[in-house]
C-alpha cells in the first residue's frame, strides 16, 4: 500500500513517514501544498495524510482541488487542537477522517489502516481469503493458522491483492503501489514476487489472468457460486 504524507514540519513529516514505513507501507512525502497537490494529482495513492496549515497552498485547497478533479483516495487531515473550524472545513472539502495535534503516532497508523480497509470494502483488521488470513494491524499473514515468513515487498504485494480480492490487478498497478516515486520501477519484478508468494502460500490462490494481470481467488466465493469480480 502506498501513502502520501504532506506536512511542512520536517520532524513531524519524518516521524510519520518512518512510522508508516516501519508498518510496511511505501511512503512519499511533501513539505508544501503545491508539491503535495502535484503528487496526489499524478501518482496513485491508497491514502493521504494531509496537514491543513501548509505553505504555498493550504491543505483545504489541496483537498478541494483533488476532489474537484475526481481524486477519490482516502484523506486523513491533521488539525490543530483549537481549530475546530478546520475540522469542519476539511470534512466538507472531502476529508475522510481527521487527527488533532498533538497526537500519538499509533492513532495515525490506526486511522490509516481503517481508511484503507473501508476504501476496499473491509470492516475489520483481519482480511480473509480462503485459508489465508492477513492482519493489517500486526502486518502478519497466515495460511491454515501457520505464520508466513514474508519479505516487506512480498507482504505489500499480498496485502494489495487481498485488499482487492477477486479483482484483476495489472502488473502496472501493482508496481505503482509497491514502490515510491523515486524507485526505478520494473513491472517484471512483480513476476518474481508473485512466484515467491505462490511457493510460500502453498495453495493455488493467486491466479494469472493472461494479458491482464493477477487475481487473488477466494475459494469460499467460488464454492458459494459467487462470480469473481473482474
Amino acid at each position: 500500500m502506498r501513502i502520501l504524507v504532506v506536512e511542512d514540519d520536517a520532524d513531524l513529516n519524518r516521524q510519520i513517514k518512518d512510522s508508516l514505513e516501519d508498518a510496511g507501507y511505501v511512503v512519499d512525502s511533501a513539505a508544501d501544498g503545491e508539491e503535495g497537490h502535484f503528487l496526489g494529482d499524478t501518482e496513485p495513492y491508497d491514502c493521504v495524510v494531509l496537514d491543513i496549515g501548509l505553505p504555498l497552498m493550504d491543505g483545504i485547497s489541496v483537498l478541494q482541488r483533488w476532489r474537484d478533479d475526481g481524486r477519490a483516495m482516502p484523506v486523513l487531515i491533521l488539525t490543530a487542537r483549537d481549530r475546530w473550524n478546520d475540522k469542519v472545513a476539511g470534512i466538507d472539502a472531502g476529508a475522510d477522517d481527521y487527527v488533532t495535534k498533538p497526537f500519538h503516532i499509533e492513532e495515525v497508523l490506526a486511522r490509516v489502516r481503517a481508511l484503507i480497509r473501508r476504501a476496499s470494502g473491509h470492516a475489520t483488521s483481519e482480511l480473509v481469503c480462503g485459508p489465508l488470513v492477513l492482519d493489517t494491524k500486526t502486518s502478519k499473514a497466515m495460511v491454515d493458522g501457520k505464520m508466513l515468513k514474508l519479505t516487506s515487498h512480498e507482504f505489500r504485494l499480498l496485502s494489495y491483492l487481498i485488499h482487492h480480492k477477486s479483482a484483476v490487478v495489472s502488473r502496472t498497478e501493482l508496481t505503482e503501489h509497491l514502490y515510491d516515486q523515486d524507485f526505478d520501477r520494473d513491472s517484471n519484478t512483480v513476476e518474481v514476487f508473485v512466484g515467491r508468494l505462490r511457493r510460500k502460500l502453498g495453495c493455488d490462490l493467486i491466479e494469472t489472468v493472461r494479458g491482464l494481470g493477477y487475481r487473488l481467488r477466494d475459494p469460499d466465493d467460488e464454492q458459494a457460486g459467487t462470480p469473481a469480480a473482474g
